[in-house]
């Protein structure tokens, strides 16, 4: 099971750099196998107002990227509760400072460890923190 974090969510569907490098490795993978969450779902739409408030997109780019996102929830990924537990397991990783884990990534990396999923993530840091801890990580 592969759990798409909200950096890879961005750049897969927002036009950026990256975009067609992710899209392609979203194409390689069996759908079966790739999650997102609630928590995922939420800071998707935060990161497009985000983009859209400091001027990186427009109106258009961010209705379009929305639409396909919500396509793609609704046939393409299995969508993870994010649970009681999985937010007292955030915590438990945010407590370990060294890590440098946000609460936001502290979450995603419960939701995966929670569900025994590889968290996939474009992000270096949080991909290193969560092979610190003992879990399963993929830096695309």
């Amino acid at each position: 099971m592969l759990y798409l974090d909200t950096s890879l969510l961005v750049s897969a569907f927002a036009r950026e750099p990256q975009t067609p490098r992710i899209q392609q490795w979203l194409r390689e993978q069996d759908t079966d196998e790739l999650t997102i969450s609630d928590w995922g779902i939420a800071e998707f739409s935060s990161a497009l107002s985000i983009k859209l408030r400091t001027g990186n997109i427009g109106l258009a780019a961010r209705a379009e990227a929305l639409g396909l996102f919500n396509r793609f929830c609704g046939a393409t990924f299995t969508i993870l509760p994010v649970s009681r537990a999985g937010f007292r397991m955030a915590a438990r990783f945010s407590d370990q400072h060294i890590h440098g884990l946000r609460a936001s990534d502290a979450l995603h990396l419960a939701i995966a460890a929670e569900h025994g999923a590889t968290l996939c993530t474009l992000d270096r840091p949080l991909s290193d923190a969560t092979t610190n801890l003992g879990l399963k990580a993929l830096l695309v």
